[in-house]
């Protein structure tokens, strides 16, 4: 598994300088529960203006980190900042800085779109006048003023969650904290979602930090932290992660685990080439891989069921890092209930 590790210039910055710059700073984030460790000192920025994405699957560490930087915990250790302040001793100093949209819905479903924000900005202390021009405001900027007076149990899911996005939005925050904002979305509804969102950084240079599981919605982030057992294996632009595989990557089809973990082996001794027995399958990357695929069949016949070569995705970079899936058989058993 490759390591993330820090530049010596970039290890001497201190978190309280690097918060002048970045609105979220992480310096050796630890949390465990019990004797598992759910994070593995985690160390990374988010910058204003950037929409940036936490992706991982099941048991990652995203809802734990997503929890600690809402303030509902606190690290067993290190330190997470939001603006400067210190989101374990100055939790409600970080509450004044974030919006967040949680993945179940906080909206009221018997109340209108407007008297959901009202109570909203009433918790932050907004009201009169002051609190009418913001609702207005806001729901223009999500394409929600003409359903104002509308309850939201009539809305689209697609609209509620656009009311949540308002919701989060009504105080005016520097971050906004998404946890799988797109849950329950159709591909419509998600395709707004993120056009609000990337409106938001573009114009009111707001730092978006968004958990997501979904490889099509992490292509949507500036820059993207993959994380895997608690541990950040990945950080940089998806451009820029994609480009370190280089080449095609090449998946050989077999009739079973055993079958693939032979080709493997014979591929290493033949070809020297580095393989990966995922099930079924022997997982590759090559700068040729359609010659590449040509020479192994004709240098193992029958051993080959099927092959595919395709340009890297996130899931190849994520398999790359780990040694394994995104997606375990239970994960995809549950995702397909």
């Amino acid at each position: 598994m490759a390591t993330i590790t820090q530049s010596p210039a970039r290890q001497a910055v201190s978190g309280e300088a690097r918060a002048a710059f970045a609105p979220i700073v992480l310096d050796n984030l630890t949390h465990s529960y019990g004797d598992r460790l759910a994070l593995d000192g985690l160390c990374f920025d988010v910058r204003a203006g950037e929409i940036f994405g936490l992706l991982g699957p099941n048991g990652s560490g995203k809802t734990t980190l997503f929890r600690i930087l809402s303030t509902l915990m606190t690290p067993s250790g290190g330190r997470a900042s939001i603006q400067g302040f210190d989101v374990a001793r100055e939790p409600n100093k970080v509450r004044q800085q974030i919006g967040i949209v949680f993945q179940a819905r906080s909206v009221d479903l018997k109340l209108t779109v407007a008297e959901n924000l009202k109570h909203q900005g009433n918790l932050y202390g907004l009201s009169g006048q002051d609190l009418r021009s913001r609702i207005d405001d806001v729901l223009g900027r999500v394409g929600l003023r003409d359903r104002k007076s509308d309850f939201v149990e009539t809305l689209s899911g697609g609209m509620q969650r656009r009311v949540e996005l308002a919701k989060g939005l009504i105080h005016g925050p520097s971050v906004l904290l998404l946890d799988e904002p797109s849950t329950g979305l159709d591909p419509g509804a998600r395709r707004d979602l993120w056009r609000y969102l990337e409106t938001l950084r573009d114009e009111e240079n707001v730092a978006i930090l968004v958990t997501t599981h979904l490889m099509e919605e992490a292509e949507h982030c500036d820059r993207l932290a993959i994380l895997n057992e608690g541990k950040l294996v990945a950080l940089g632009t998806p451009f820029e992660l994609k480009s370190e595989i280089g080449g095609d990557v090449v998946l050989f089809e077999t009739k079973s685990p055993e079958a693939a973990q032979t080709l493997g082996l014979r591929l290493s001794q033949r070809f020297g080439a580095e393989a990966v027995s995922l099930g079924n399958s022997v997982r590759l990357e090559h700068g040729q891989g359609h010659r590449f695929v040509a020479s192994v069949v004709e240098a193992f016949p029958g051993m080959v069921e099927a092959a595919t070569v395709s340009k890297p995705s996130l899931e190849d970079v994520f398999i790359r890092k780990t040694g394994h899936r995104f997606w375990t058989e239970i994960d995809v058993g549950m995702r397909s209930k």
